[in-house]
């Protein structure tokens, strides 16, 4: 099932009124001791206009074939390869702009005040957010504030104020309430956290990766979204990028779903990552607490 919203991804402009171009690109070097097969997330997801794009595959700087590309959930874009022994290269690069009249999120059927499907799966536990461990906490907290986006906010800032952003603080094994224990992580954990607190006041709420123009130090970023007011709402309580300049590349319950390498078969070793994320103009001013839908 798809988004629901009247809600429009709102995009910086030159001051003529031209959309802001993007360009935006990863270069992963892989090691394989074992031929196997690979899942990459790190194609922007659909919705802009592609002014050039490519993704390069080699190993041992000879050209593989090119990967297979698979429709992922909320506009992602999977690719499949398959790698032979050796050093296994991987370089994409987007050149992007807003389209000139952004759409709106995709209208579905709604049943009342019942939610949909989409609503109900972000709504469960998962993995790295085991939100019924903490709805005690989040109704402690939060409960007293009006459902819905000052729940939201609330939550935000009390993220971005109460947890530290502490580089190696964590790994692919820390789920959220690590980060609410021990009180530090990276963007994962902020928006794993943040997805924690929503769900466990019933409020939908999912994992997104996104390139993040104005990043320090650059990287693949996380945000979280919620479900509020008929639409889906971005936030990032680790206050590092401007949302208005960010691209999607992955949606997810958790960081389970949006991996930007899943090693599917085979004996593969990541040895080095480069990520850029540039806007060709100025860089965009965020509150990061008004809502934002997130492109």
């Amino acid at each position: 099932m798809t988004d629901a919203s009247s809600a429009e991804c709102r995009l910086s402009a030159y001051p003529g009124g031209e959309a802001v171009e993007r360009v935006v690109s990863c270069d992963l070097t892989l090691e394989v001791e074992e031929p196997g097969d690979i899942a990459l997330h790190v194609a922007a997801a659909d919705g802009w206009v592609v002014r050039a794009e490519r993704l390069d595959v080699t190993t041992d700087g000879k050209p593989l074939p090119m990967p297979v590309e698979l429709a992922a959930p909320h506009r992602g874009r999977l690719h499949l390869l398959r790698a032979p022994r050796g050093i296994l290269s991987v370089f994409y690069r987007a050149e992007l702009t807003a389209p000139s009249a952004p759409a709106g999120q995709p209208i579905v059927a709604t049943h009342g005040d019942l939610p949909g499907l989409e609503q109900l799966t972000y709504l469960r536990a998962s993995r790295y957010c085991p939100s019924d461990r903490v709805v005690g906490f989040a109704v402690a907290e939060f409960g007293d504030l009006p459902p819905g986006r000052p729940q939201v906010e609330a939550i935000t800032q009390w993220i971005h104020q109460r947890v530290g952003y502490v580089p190696g603080s964590s790994n692919v094994h820390s789920s959220a309430d690590d980060a609410l224990l021990t009180g530090q992580g990276v963007c994962r954990d902020f928006a794993h956290l943040g997805i924690l607190l929503c769900r466990a006041l019933r409020i939908p709420a999912r994992f997104a990766a996104v390139y993040a123009p104005g990043l320090t130090p650059m990287d693949f970023h996380a945000v979280f979204e919620a479900w509020f007011d008929g639409a889906w709402w971005s936030y990032d309580a680790t206050r590092r990028a401007p949302r208005e300049g960010m691209v999607r590349v992955a949606t997810g319950r958790d960081a389970a779903d949006t991996a930007f390498l899943h090693v599917l078969r085979g004996i593969i070793a990541l040895r080095s990552i480069e990520v850029t994320a540039t806007v060709i103009g100025m860089l965009p001013i965020d509150d990061h607490l008004t809502a934002h839908p997130l492109c």
